[in-house]
Parts: C-alpha cells; sequence; structure tokens
C-alpha cells in the first residue's frame, strides 16, 4: 500500500461528479495513484445532503469504513458535512479517526491537505468562506468517455423551505464566461461530443451583465459538431425567457431537452415550498412549448407530502402530470432535512407519503411506454456515447430519446432507423 494512493467515492448529482473529478485531477498531478479502496492509503468520500435516504446511506457506509478500515485516512468532502453543525458533529461521532473534513470551497487545496496528513497531522477541519470558479480547471474526463460535464455557477439564489443545499453550496456564484468557453473549447479539442452544463440552477446564471441565455449563445456559436444539454432551471426563469428558449431550441446543436423541477401542482403548496411561479402561468407556457416542439423530452421533480399537503392539493400534483405527461419523472417522498424550516412543520404520516408517492408513480408507469413508441419508425441521427455490457450500443438522437443499437463506435453521429421496442427499450439499425 502506497503512502500517495487513494480511493474515491461519489455520492449524488453531476456537480458532484464534477467535484470528484477536480479532485481526482489535482492528485494525480501531485503524484497520487488512485487504487481500489483495499489498496488505498487514503479514503475520500464526496457526500450528498439532498435527501434523507441518502443521508442515511452515507452515514451508514461511513460507520462500516471507520470500522472496517480504521487504519486507512479518511477524508469526507461533499455537501452533508456542511449543512448543519449538528450532522457535522454526527459524523465526526461516526469516523472519530477522520483526517479531514473539508468543504466545497477547499477541494482545490486538496493534495496540500493529504501532504499535511502524510506529516501526522489528523481531525482537520477545512472550510473556506471564499468560492473558487470550478470552470477553471480543465477537466480529462476517460478519452472512451465522450460527455463532458461542466460546471457554469454554485449556489443558489432560492429560499426553497425543504433544501438544505444551499448551506453548503451557498448563495450563487457565477463562474468567468471565458473559462466556461475556455472548457467547452478544450472538452471539444479532447474529442467530446455530448457538452452537460450544470448548476444547482442554471438560470442563476449572471456574468458582467450577461445571464444564463447569453451563456448558451455563446457557447452555440462553436464551430465544432457536438449536442449541448441544459442542465436544470428554475420554473420562473423559464417563465420569464420562454421567447427565448423557443429560440434557442431551433439550434441543431442544443437538445430539445428541459429538466424543470415543478415540485407540485398546487400553488398553495409552491407557495409553502417558497417558489414563485403560480401553475396556471407555468402551463400556458408549456403548453406552448409543446406545441412549438411536440417531440421534446421534459423532465420534471415532484414531492410526495410536503408538510401541510391535503387530499385535494395532491388531487391537483396528479391532475398537473396527468396532463403534463412528462417524458422523465422524479418522484420523491417528503423528507425533513436539517436545518431547514419544512423541517420543523408538523409531518405527514409516512403511509400517507407511501400512498401518494405509489399513485403518481402508476401514473407515470402508464403513460412513459408511450412516449417511447410513438418513436418506433423514426428515422434520422443519433450521436453513440456508450457501449452497454450487453454489448449494444447506446446513443440519444437530438430529442433527447435513447436509443440501442447493435453496432457502432463512441463519439461517432450516424443515422439510424428504430425499428422496434423490447420492453422499454427502442432498438434501432443503420439506415
Amino acid at each position: 500500500m502506497k503512502k500517495k494512493s487513494f480511493y474515491l467515492q461519489t455520492y449524488g448529482c453531476a456537480y458532484n461528479k464534477v467535484d470528484s473529478q477536480i479532485i481526482r485531477e489535482i492528485l494525480n498531478k501531485n503524484n497520487f495513484i488512485e487504487t481500489p479502496i483495499q489498496n488505498s492509503y487514503f479514503i475520500i468520500i464526496n457526500t450528498c445532503a439532498v435527501k434523507g435516504v441518502t443521508e442515511n446511506k452515507i452515514m451508514h457506509q461511513l460507520k462500516i469504513l471507520s470500522q472496517k478500515f480504521f487504519k486507512k485516512k479518511i477524508i469526507i468532502t461533499g455537501c452533508l458535512p456542511q449543512i448543519t453543525n449538528n450532522t457535522l458533529t454526527k459524523i465526526i461521532d461516526l469516523v472519530p479517526s477522520f483526517s479531514a473534513i473539508i468543504d466545497v470551497n477547499s477541494i482545490h487545496k486538496i493534495n496540500l491537505i493529504l501532504e499535511e496528513i502524510l506529516k501526522g497531522k489528523t481531525n482537520l477541519i477545512i472550510k473556506s468562506e471564499k468560492k473558487i470558479d470550478k470552470s477553471k480547471f480543465l477537466l480529462n474526463y476517460p478519452q472512451n468517455n465522450t460527455t463532458a460535464i461542466i460546471p457554469i455557477s454554485e449556489g443558489c439564489l432560492g429560499s426553497c423551505t425543504y433544501c438544505c443545499v444551499k448551506n453548503s453550496r451557498g448563495i450563487s456564484y457565477s463562474f468567468d464566461l471565458e473559462n466556461i468557453l475556455n472548457q467547452v473549447k478544450y472538452q471539444l479539442r479532447r474529442e467530446k461530443k455530448e457538452i452537460f452544463l450544470t448548476a444547482q440552477d442554471c438560470s442563476c446564471y449572471s456574468y458582467n451583465g450577461l445571464n444564463f441565455i447569453d451563456l448558451l449563445k455563446k457557447i452555440l456559436t462553436l464551430n465544432q459538431r457536438f449536442y449541448l444539454r441544459i442542465g436544470m432551471i428554475n420554473p420562473t426563469f423559464f417563465i420569464d425567457f420562454f421567447d427565448d428558449f423557443i429560440k434557442l431550441y431551433k439550434n441543431k446543436k442544443l437538445y430539445k431537452f428541459l429538466h424543470i423541477p415543478i415540485q407540485s401542482g398546487s400553488d398553495e403548496i409552491i407557495k409553502k415550498m417558497s417558489r414563485n411561479y403560480e401553475i396556471q402561468t407555468l402551463k400556458e407556457k408549456l403548453k406552448n412549448l409543446k406545441k412549438e416542439i411536440p417531440e421534446l423530452t421534459l423532465e420534471t421533480d415532484i414531492i410526495c407530502g410536503f408538510p401541510g399537503e391535503n387530499q385535494r392539493e395532491f388531487t391537483e400534483t396528479l391532475s398537473f402530470i396527468k396532463w403534463l405527461k412528462p417524458e422523465i419523472l422524479n418522484i420523491s417522498k417528503f423528507s425533513p432535512r436539517p436545518g431547514t424550516p419544512a423541517k420543523k412543520k408538523p409531518q405527514i404520516k409516512s403511509e400517507i407519503i407511501k400512498k401518494r408517492t405509489r399513485e403518481l408513480h402508476n401514473l407515470y408507469n402508464r403513460t412513459k411506454l408511450e412516449h417511447f413508441r410513438k418513436w418506433i419508425n423514426w428515422k434520422g441521427e443519433i450521436l453513440i456515447t456508450k457501449k452497454m455490457k450487453n454489448n449494444l450500443f447506446f446513443g440519444k438522437n437530438i430529442y433527447y430519446v435513447p436509443i440501442f443499437i447493435k453496432e457502432g463506435k463512441i463519439g461517432n453521429f450516424i443515422k439510424i432507423k428504430i425499428e422496434k421496442m423490447e420492453g422499454s427499450y427502442l432498438l434501432g439499425n443503420f439506415h
């Protein structure tokens, strides 16, 4: 076991994957070597705090690691240690021999921190109030991976009563536009063909008088061949800049894909969540969007069992989803998060939350296969992004529809015809 060896485990969202990639590359450049956990000297856990179930999973894993690998140096980073002081104390109790706990603003110091640990220091708690521009770190994603995830900002401007992520990520800080463009150009030079923009809320982006729409326009003017995917955006921004989105979706490089977390179909619950939009206004915009781009893939999120949600308000959510028929629906059982106003409210019984979650899943399951069936006999271009374990190749068309084919090459744009559907998979062939 070499002292400059590390194992890195990542929980959570695309943004956490970016943070882990930054950690990995800084360590690699400073002569640290990534190894399997059994061979590593350092164990680095990049945590997530969005859901209670994820927190429980991570806490359980930390307890096991502390017991099984007590001779190794354990470093904990990510959102979880930063959401409240109580959460930090819980982690310290679970891993009393921890080597370092590092906040999300200090990951660029990871090599220096590990060097200090090698000198004998332990129980380090590293926290910085100064945010860093994470787009400036040129990321070397694996050659066999045609996708590059690029951060554009960190933090949020919202004040949602259920969310604890702002406690760790802070108020929105937008990255230098030129750094972002340089990162995109760098990834394209490395033959990445799929660019994912990520942030806690992409629509918060604002730099030197330019907003998220301006950033998209600049990226889409680049000459190379690629597909660009927009990360999650706030419904309010979508409403305010609807006409701009319609124009942008005409661009052949932009995935016809929208991830807009609606969270509830009830205006009353939206207000209790401190989210500033009205369902009817949003519905009108989405109706117009579907009219302009009927093939668009729409993803949304719903929280079941938010404190105070009665049966009528939940029925409004069911009705809204029945109307919307999103291609992708992320359903979460409400779990009270530390340090949030919603945690202090009277909670709905777990059996009621489970029942509502089941109802919503059943509704979604009845409609999602319809989305795939309508693509049978479609002819057009896809980008191949992966080779699967069953030896099929995986790709997506410009409408972000997942398609499998028997032959291909990662990173290639190819013309295909979707011939059939097996289970919930669309199968295509060269055309």
